[in-house]
Parts: C-alpha cells; structure tokens; sequence
C-alpha cells in the first residue's frame, strides 16, 4: 500500500525515482539512509519522518515545516550542533520501533509547496556536512523496493514512472497473454512481455531446452542448466520469475485435445512452426473471438548470404479474413525454408520478429499509437524494407 500511495503523489514519486529510500508508515512519510554528522564527526546514516497531509490517496501541501529525525543530533564537519534548525530534543513514538529523537524547524517564507521540496531541503541541510567530509555520501540509494502485492511484479516498475508513462503502461494490464512456442521468436515475445504488467503469462512448450536453443533465446545458459536438460518452460520460468509473479508454464503442445486452454486469453502470441496444429489453433480463437499475432522467418542461403523476411500476421476482430484469402501465415511446411527449421543461429531476426509482434500487441493495447492499424508486415532483409499490408477499416 506504501508504493500504491507514493505513485498516486508527483511529489513522493519524484523522491522516489530520484532514488530515495521513501516510505510511507503509520501515516507519516519516512525517509531513511539519510547522512549527517554525528557529535564526534563520524557520518551517520538517519531517517527523516514527517507529518502527512493527504486528501484520499493524494498528497497535499506539507501542513508543517517542522521535520522529525531518528539518530543522534547532528553537527556541522567540525563537529559543532546545528542549532540554529534545533526544534526539540525529546523521544515520540510514531508507531511500530520508528521512534523521532527530535525535530527541526527550518522555515521558507511561503512554506514548502509539497514534499519533495521539504524533504530535499532537509536532506541537503543535514547531508551538507557529511558531504565536506565523505563528498561520496548521499541519501539517493536507490534500494531497490519490493512491488505490492497486487502488483505483478516482483520489485517495482521505476522505468515506466521515470519516463512519466504509467498511465501508458496500465493499458497493457490485461488478465492473460498466451505464448505458444518457445523456440527463437517465441523465446523473445516471453522477454519483452515479463516486463509489462500483464497480469498473467502462460507460456506453452513440450520441448526441452537443449544447446542449439541457447543460441536463439535471450540471456545466456550455464553448462550445468543445459546438462540438465530443463524443459524450456521451466527453464525459462527460472529466469522469469524473478521478475515477474504471475508465470504459468505448461510444459506440453497445443493440439485438438487442448486447445480449448487458448480460448480464455486477451491475446495470443503464435510462434510454432506451420503444421496441422496451427490450423487447429487458429480456427479454435477465431470462434472464441480471441486476438492473436503470428510469427515466422523465411531464410535461404544464396552465394554463401542468407536472404529471406521476417513476418508478422494479426487477426483481430476487426480484420480476420486476409489470414485464409491472402495466406497471410502458412500453414504446411514450405520446402524452401528448411534452412530455419535446421535452427540456423539467427538471435538477432528471432528478437526483430519477436518486438515486431510485441509492439503490434501494445498498438492493439493503445500503448502505442497506430496510425497504419495494418494486420500483416513483412520485411525483407536484403532490402531492409518493411512492408505494411491488410490494413483494418
């Protein structure tokens, strides 16, 4: 709930993002790590905490210039007191162990317009000096900060905040993004989408994680994860999960007996070779009303250089029917592009294809602006050209 609240205040989320170690406890904005000198001109390490005025989950303007602090009186480098911010020397309890040992007073003319000023004031008033004697010294942490709980992330998202683009992200929030297909692409779609707020990933694959597959997926393998022979669901979990809560991985194929599982999902990532199945698999979430991006690579060695495209096909409920009357993803295995399915170490296309479709899916979401609202796009990559087509009414 401290998190939730800091993010709803510009002024909190700014000392946030600025990297200090803010808090929000027993109604009181606590800040801690906070350097001063101590009587006997050894830096210290304090907590600042002051009152809280707030009109529902928002801050207001500081009701108080008068700042609490937890430690021992601080000096100047000489090792003098600050008296002259002196307020009062006396313990107050503010809940749980976060006890005050005494409060200053230090006073603009017109009162601090929000908490970020008055907290930086005082930070700066108190660190001045241990700055004199340890010019490294500084309140900005940056501790990494554990997410709430109802958030799916492990720690928090300060990417999105620093770059002012939570309201941007929330539109990616859905309950459930499927992956089918974990090889190369599809190894890469799971990447960038653990780093959205996505509810809840589930990641299809009934292959293990073997050597060649190192080469194609993000990170780097160890010898021992690749004699273990992990399945590539939970193998990519591991890494995953560290960073993302809401991992469901489920080490077997789509195919008629269980494709009913994709029918419940916001949207659908298909990054599977071109078989039977597919055909299955795209008739079952049309009738489910269920979006879905597929992917695919075409290769071929031409004097000694690879040629080929990388393709991205959408299907919507707004445009469905280029997939059937202009074969926009193939659906038997075409001959020529035997030079792929023999794992040709390709990371970079695997990646390209990979954003491609994750960057359509957040266009779908409004994260993105689509002015194009194409459904099919192809790049060539001896042309370095990439072709918009099945463009939604």
């Amino acid at each position: 709930m401290s998190q939730q609240l800091i993010s709803l205040s510009p002024d909190l989320q700014r000392l946030f993002d600025d990297g200090y170690e803010v808090s929000i406890e027993h109604g009181h904005l606590v800040v801690r790590n906070v350097p001063y000198v101590g009587p006997t001109r050894e830096i210290g390490f304090g907590t600042i905490i002051s009152t809280l005025s707030m009109s529902g989950d928002r801050t207001n303007r500081p009701d108080t210039h008068v700042m609490m602090f937890a430690g021992d009186y601080p000096c100047d480098q000489v090792g003098q007191p600050l008296d002259k911010i002196r307020h009062v020397t006396a313990r107050q309890p503010i809940g749980g162990d976060l006890i005050a040992d005494h409060s200053f007073s230090s006073k603009p003319v017109a009162g601090y317009p929000d908490y970020y000023e008055k907290v930086v004031t005082y930070v700066s008033l108190l660190g001045c000096h241990a700055a004199a004697i340890d010019p490294d010294v500084t309140a900005r942490t940056h501790r990494v900060v554990e997410a709430a709980d109802d958030s799916p992330f492990v720690y928090i998202d300060n990417a999105s905040s620093r770059a002012g683009i939570n309201a941007a992200s929330q539109k990616l929030r859905v309950s459930s993004v499927a992956i089918v297909g974990l090889g190369g692409t599809g190894s890469y779609v799971f990447d960038q989408v653990a780093k959205t707020p996505a509810a809840r990933i589930h990641i299809y694959d009934g292959d293990v994680f073997e050597q060649h597959n190192a080469y194609r997926a993000p990170g780097a393998a160890t010898l021992s994860q690749l004699r273990a022979r992990p399945m590539k669901v939970d193998y990519l979990t591991g890494i995953y999960s560290s960073m993302h809560k809401g991992i469901e991985p489920h080490p077997y194929f789509i195919d008629e007996s269980n494709v009913d599982e994709l029918a419940v999902h916001d949207m659908v990532f298909l990054c599977m070779d071109a078989n039977e199945d597919k055909r299955v698999i795209i008739e079952r979430l049309e009738r489910a009303g269920v979006p879905f991006i597929d992917v695919g690579i075409g290769l071929e060695l031409v004097d000694d250089r690879l040629v080929g495209s990388v393709r991205t096909t959408t299907s919507t409920a707004s445009m469905r029917g280029h997939v059937r009357t202009r074969s926009r993803i193939p659906l038997q295995r075409i001959e020529g592009n035997d030079l792929y399915a023999r794992n040709i170490q390709v990371a970079d296309l695997n990646a390209l294809n990979a954003c491609q479709a994750v960057i359509k899916w957040k266009k779908l979401c409004g994260f993105y602006a689509d002015s194009e609202q194409e459904h099919f796009s192809l790049f060539t990559i001896d042309a370095n050209h990439l072709l918009n087509e099945d463009h939604a009414a």
